[in-house]
């Protein structure tokens, strides 16, 4: 994980409060290495320049994120993206069984890979 990403992460928080959720996470995708200037993007997508620069400035999600990076970490997560291949337990909805993982971008290949392993245990 880079330097700026759980302030990145707390960023996608503040934007989807006004609905552009999914238009952050393309632009910060596509510009990993300036994510320095993160008001830039608000005002790219047209968003309350304001109301986002307070809420990243107050660190409203930081525990939401710390959370999510705590998770990943127990997973063995540690790139994003990360994918998490198995069936979920109906009787334990917080079990993942069978699961295997694919880190960072992968190619379709290693998805089409994995997937067919786990559906053959099926």
């Amino acid at each position: 994980m880079h330097s700026k990403a759980a302030k990145a992460a707390e960023a996608s928080h503040c934007v989807e409060e006004q609905g552009k959720f999914w238009e952050i996470h393309e632009q910060m995708m596509a510009k990993q290495e300036s994510l320095g200037d993160l008001s830039s993007y608000a005002a790219d997508l047209n968003l309350e320049v304001q109301k986002f620069d307070e809420c990243v400035s107050t660190e409203k999600y930081i525990d939401a994120v710390n959370r999510d990076i705590a998770l990943a970490r127990e997973l063995g997560i540690n790139t994003v993206p990360g994918f998490i291949i198995g069936r979920v337990d109906s009787s334990n909805p917080g079990k993942v069984t069978g699961s295997s993982m694919i880190q960072g971008a992968m190619p379709f290949a290693s998805f089409h890979v994995e997937l067919d392993a786990f559906l053959t245990l099926q």
